[in-house]
């Protein structure tokens, strides 16, 4: 019996299982693949970023901390120092409290400790005086052990003084004035009026820079140097020969005569190196200017006009320092030559009977 041949058909089971499991298969990976591709690989980056920062973060307050905790010892160190240096000045308050005790406790050590003392300061006393004197350029010794201030300038290369030399420089008062003018003249030097203007150069010229130079004029109506030779001529300090002279020579003068300023300050235009200080040395305004008078008294509204006829001639820029011996009825004068001393950056000065 013939068999019937089977038919062959493209769908048969075993194709079909092998296509299913062959999508299967692509089903498998399809889901593999898309789960993978479903990850977000920037979700690891973002928990290390988040971790970083967290870290910098730890960081930077870590840093916080460290600048507070160095504040914190350079305060320590700070108020260690202080603690340091009260801490010594206690020990030095009770050191010092200790040894005021024990002198109490013994007058004998007190009084020995301020012997000593006084004996240390009276030898740097007399050591610096002596110091002082060896700069002197001319020894002037005065009466007693005072010291005075004075406020006079006494320095400058060229050093001019106009010691007036009128006959009001032989008293105080008027009618004294007239009295002595008719005595001798041994007499008229020992005025005392005099002898305190002559003493007062003495001084100045003791005072006087080793390195400066200095002349001497005297003036009445007329203005003349000590040494006649030395007209318009500066002498040296150093020169003590030759101040000894100058010196000696003012004991000579006798005050005589009316006063001119306007020759005492032309003086100062005499010199080719004009004079960086002068000293005025007179008693009051001056009784006639360029020349003479035409009447017998002078009033005091002349005087004045006579005295800026004088500031007239005076050059500039030259302090001017007056020593003001005062006369009686002439009490304008202290204004004025205060205000000729204020103007010029000098000075002024009254001294007392017993000056220098």
């Amino acid at each position: 019996m013939t068999r019937e041949k089977r038919r062959v058909s493209t769908f048969s089971l075993s194709f079909l299982d092998i296509m299913a499991c062959g999508f299967g298969a692509v089903t498998l990976l399809f889901l593999l693949l898309k789960h993978e591709a479903s990850s977000d690989p920037g979700v690891g980056d973002t928990s290390l970023n988040a971790e970083a920062s967290m870290l910098a973060e730890d960081i930077r307050e870590g840093e916080k901390q460290k600048v507070k905790l160095r504040n914190s010892l350079q305060e320590i160190d700070d108020e260690t120092v202080v603690a340091q240096g009260l801490s010594r000045r206690v020990l030095d308050e009770l050191n010092e409290r200790k040894r005021e005790l024990s002198m109490e406790a013994s007058p004998d050590q007190q009084i020995a400790l301020l012997r000593k003392q006084v004996k240390q300061l009276e030898a740097e006393t007399a050591s610096a005086r002596e110091e002082d004197r060896a700069n002197d350029t001319r020894s002037f010794i005065g009466e007693g052990e005072r010291q005075y201030l004075t406020g006079l300038k006494l320095g400058g290369q060229r050093v001019l003084i106009l010691v007036d030399s009128s006959a009001s420089m032989l008293a105080e008062t008027i009618v004294n004035v007239v009295r002595r003018r008719n005595m001798s003249d041994a007499v008229q030097r020992k005025s005392a009026k005099w002898r305190r203007t002559i003493r007062t150069v003495e001084w100045l010229v003791s005072q006087l820079p080793q390195y400066s130079d200095y002349q001497i004029y005297t003036f009445n109506t007329k203005a003349k140097p000590l040494l006649s030779h030395t007209k318009g001529k500066w002498l040296q300090t150093s020169d003590t020969t030759t101040l000894d002279a100058t010196i000696k020579h003012l004991h000579t003068i006798i005050p005589h005569d009316g006063t001119s300023l306007y020759h005492a300050f032309n003086v100062a235009n005499g010199f080719s190196l004009r004079p960086d200080n002068i000293f005025l040395l007179t008693d009051g305004l001056p009784t006639q200017g360029q020349s003479p008078p035409q009447r017998s008294t002078v009033s005091g509204k002349l005087r004045a006009q006579y005295f800026t006829e004088a500031l007239s001639i005076l050059p500039k820029g030259i302090p001017v320092n007056v020593i003001l011996f005062p006369m009686e009825g002439d009490p304008a004068a202290a204004a004025f030559f205060w205000q000729l001393g204020l103007s010029t950056s000098g000075a002024f000065l009254s001294p007392a009977r017993d000056w220098p």
